[in-house]
C-alpha cells in the first residue's frame, strides 16, 4: 500500500507540499468519500499535522487536477483579474508575465448558468448567509439566515461579485469541486477561496465566461 492511500484511508496528519501554495487555511467540514486520488506527478507527502484538522479530508476527495497551481496565461488581461471558465471549472487570478494562479471550482447547476464582466464590491470572512427570495421558493426548508462559521454553506471566505446575487466563495462539501452544484454562486475549496481573499481588492475586475 502506498504512503499516499496509507495517509488518506487513515485520516493520519500528512499534508500535500507544494511549491505554488501558500500557508494552508481553514479547511471544511469532514465527509465520506467515494474516491481517493494519489498526488498528481511532481507533488509529495510531507509528514506532520494539518494546520486544522480536517484539512487532509478536504483534499482527499478532489481530483489532483483542480488543486491550486501556478500555470501559464496568455489572456491579455490585467494583473488581479479574476477570469473564471465555468466550462472547464476553473478560476483564474491573473499575475502577469504570461502567468496566473488557477484554482479548481463549482460552478452552477443546468439552467443556472450566467456570465459577465463586473466587479468585486464587498469581501467578508465567515460571512453570514442569507438565502434570496427565489432561492427559498425552490427550498421552502432553508434557514432564513445562518451565521457564519464551518456549516455555512459559504465557508469562511466570501467576494461579492457586482449587483449580482453571486459570490465565490468556500464551501463545506469540497468534494462537490469539479461539478456544476450551485444555484449560481462559484465554489472554491476554504483554503482556497482564503487564499485568493487575501490576493483580491475591492474593485477587481470578474470575467465570468
Amino acid at each position: 500500500m502506498s504512503r499516499w492511500v496509507r495517509a488518506a484511508a487513515g485520516g493520519v496528519g500528512a499534508v500535500l507540499s507544494l511549491s505554488v501554495l501558500l500557508s494552508p487555511a481553514v479547511a471544511a467540514g469532514p465527509q465520506q468519500l467515494a474516491f481517493n486520488y494519489p498526488p498528481p506527478a511532481g507533488m509529495t507527502l510531507t509528514d506532520g499535522k494539518p494546520t486544522h484538522g480536517l484539512m487532509l479530508r478536504a483534499r482527499r476527495g478532489i481530483n489532483p487536477m483542480f488543486l491550486r497551481q501556478i500555470v501559464s496565461y496568455s489572456a491579455d488581461e490585467h494583473s488581479g483579474t479574476i477570469v473564471v471558465d465555468t466550462g472547464h471549472k476553473f478560476l483564474y487570478f491573473v499575475l502577469g508575465g504570461g502567468r496566473a494562479i488557477r484554482y479548481g471550482i463549482g460552478t452552477a447547476k443546468t439552467g443556472f448558468e450566467w456570465g459577465g464582466t463586473h466587479q468585486i464590491t464587498n469581501k467578508r470572512e465567515w460571512p453570514d448567509w442569507t438565502p434570496p427570495s427565489e432561492m427559498l421558493a425552490r427550498r421552502p426548508e432553508l434557514p432564513r439566515h445562518m451565521g457564519g462559521g464551518i456549516n455555512n454553506p459559504l465557508g469562511a471566505r466570501a467576494l461579492y461579485i457586482g449587483a449580482t446575487l453571486y459570490r465565490i466563495h468556500g464551501t463545506n462539501e469540497p468534494w462537490t469541486i469539479g461539478g456544476n452544484v450551485s444555484s449560481g454562486c462559484i465554489r472554491m475549496t476554504n483554503d482556497d477561496v482564503t487564499d485568493l481573499f487575501e490576493r483580491v481588492k475591492i474593485g477587481s475586475k470578474v470575467i465570468v465566461l
